[in-house]
């Protein structure tokens, strides 16, 4: 029996024993009751290691976007400056061919 009861005097020993009953299926509850709080504990504590790494996760897919973009940005420049050299040489090569095909004068 729980010592958060006792019989007090007068109770017959039908309402002692039935009492004494009730009182242990509640106790019994009150211990699964309980047992449900400990693993309610035990899933916040995993979905908060979960939270954790999601955390990390998503930094890491942060980076992962920051490199992406660097990349893009070091090709675009890449890109844009064969093609501001490719016009150069165009440019050189048609300034050269107009200075060859011109006659002399002499």
């Amino acid at each position: 029996m729980p010592d958060y009861v006792e019989h007090r005097d007068g109770a017959t020993e039908i309402g002692k024993l039935t009492a004494e009953a009730i009182v242990r299926e509640y106790e019994a509850a009150a211990k699964d009751i309980e047992a449900m709080g400990a693993e309610l504990i035990e899933r916040v504590k995993q979905c908060e290691a979960m939270t954790r790494d999601a955390l990390a996760v998503t930094q890491e897919m942060k980076e992962t976007a920051m490199r992406y973009r660097e990349e893009a940005k070091r090709i675009f420049v890449q890109i844009e400056d064969c093609s501001q050299m490719t016009a150069e040489v165009r440019k050189t090569c048609t300034e050269l061919k107009e200075r060859i095909a011109v006659p002399a004068t002499a």
